[in-house]
């Protein structure tokens, strides 16, 4: 993905995904489902749970698996709040947004029909195929 996401909306995700299990998740199947949707690594996500459990977002409880400790993370009733207040605030953002990309373009029509300009006036392409006339130079 080409869109830096930073540390809010990172966040979100996680409160997102752990909030889709009434009992909450481990960390590594948080992990993969984050990594579903966005190019980040493990060492990355476990701050994340750390700081939400830090501010009350989360609470972590371990529970045997397979004969060993499992961390588990179940959101709560202040993470509830947080990730609602980020759903709203995705909402309006996301709008704000894909109205800005449909908007684009639409004043000129023909902008597809004509080829792009550099505020010089020189044409890229040209330039790339090294077609470049004295003439565009100038």
């Amino acid at each position: 993905m080409v869109f830096n996401t930073g540390s809010t909306l990172l966040d979100a995700i996680v409160l997102a995904v752990v909030s889709q299990e009434k009992e909450g998740t481990y960390g590594y199947k948080i992990t993969q489902e984050v990594r579903q949707v966005l190019d980040v690594s493990e060492s990355t996500l476990y701050p994340v749970l750390r700081r939400l459990q830090k501010d009350g977002s989360l609470e972590a409880y371990d529970m045997e698996y397979a004969g060993r400790n499992r961390r588990y993370y179940r959101i709560t009733l202040s993470g509830w709040e947080r990730l609602s207040l980020c759903k709203e605030e995705w909402e309006c953002y996301a709008t704000k947004i894909t109205e800005i990309f449909t908007r684009s373009g639409q004043e000129d029509t023909h902008q597809k029909d004509r080829e792009p300009e550099w505020s010089d006036g020189r044409y890229p392409e040209k330039l790339e195929e090294g077609k470049v006339d004295e003439d565009d130079e100038k």
